[in-house]
């Protein structure tokens, strides 16, 4: 089954955080990895500010091995009634609505998308749990 992992996944499997584990099968997994464009700018930003460009460069290299999915007109719209819908920030909206629409599993530690249907969430050891409005 294909599986996209967002933003947060990558970085906590990058930085080998307590949920590393979580994402990492996924992650390896290149012939089933599906990975929205967003994500290599969210994990690629984030990386450029706590470590360095060439980290940055490593990592959105190593993001590529999947599938990329890039943002075009169709999954824009989408993403778009997706995140009106369930009230969600852009970006998530965006690797929502890319996970939806190739039927693949969502792995996320994002509390804003807990109880979707096709999410699998990860709450963080450092985090509290979200009450969801769903």
């Amino acid at each position: 089954m294909p599986v996209v992992v967002d933003s947060s996944g990558w970085i906590e499997y990058f930085t080998g955080g307590p949920n590393c584990d979580h994402f990492a099968a996924a992650i390896q997994n290149e012939d089933e990895l599906v990975v929205p464009a967003i994500t290599i700018t969210e994990v690629y930003r984030w990386v450029l500010r706590e470590a360095s460009a060439a980290d940055a460069l490593t990592v959105a290299a190593s993001m590529k091995q999947g599938r990329v999915v890039p943002l075009d007109d169709r999954l824009a719209v989408i993403a778009a009634e997706i995140s009106h819908k369930h009230r969600l920030r852009l970006a998530d909206g965006i690797i929502y609505a890319t996970a939806r629409t190739a039927s693949a599993e969502l792995l996320t530690q994002d509390g804003d998308l807990e109880g979707l249907s096709g999410v699998r969430y990860f709450v963080h050891p450092s985090r509290k749990r979200k009450k969801s409005g769903r």
